[in-house]
């Protein structure tokens, strides 16, 4: 999934853009440019823990924005990372929903080496948009 990070936008932060053929794949990827933001070597990471969970939003921005922070409260409140991600994105009548399977492992200080403690998702020039060739968003994490 193709993601970059992005320079010279903020200046204590991290920002990256992520893009995906399908919503779907954009959330994948923004999802693993977060990870790749805490931890080195993330492809390296194993995948003994699945979490099922579920977001939903009005609007494709809303959820992207729920689904990373979602990542982040099971970062902190679990210890948990993820490198896969099984997503399923459905629009509805009024809102949009997505089932998520995220496979990892549990934060290891001793096994992984930490890069950042990602603390939110800032909604500072956070943007999702339709392309011709699919979704784009930017994204701004705390850090």
């Amino acid at each position: 999934m193709p993601y970059r990070y992005l320079e010279d936008v903020a200046i204590a932060d991290v920002a990256f853009e992520a893009e995906g053929k399908t919503l779907g794949e954009l959330l994948e990827s923004a999802g693993l440019a977060m990870t790749d933001t805490m931890v080195r070597n993330m492809e390296e990471m194993g995948r003994t823990v699945i979490k099922c969970f579920d977001v939903e939003a009005a609007e494709p921005e809303m959820l992207l924005f729920r689904f990373l922070q979602d990542l982040i409260f099971y970062k902190d409140a679990e210890l948990l990372l993820f490198n896969k991600f099984e997503l399923d994105v459905e629009e509805g009548i009024n809102a949009w929903h997505l089932h998520v399977r995220a496979f990892g492992e549990e934060l290891s200080q001793e096994k992984h080496e930490l890069l950042a403690d990602v603390k939110a998702v800032s909604m500072h020039n956070f943007s999702v948009r339709r392309t011709p060739s699919g979704w784009r968003a930017e994204v701004i994490i705390d850090v």
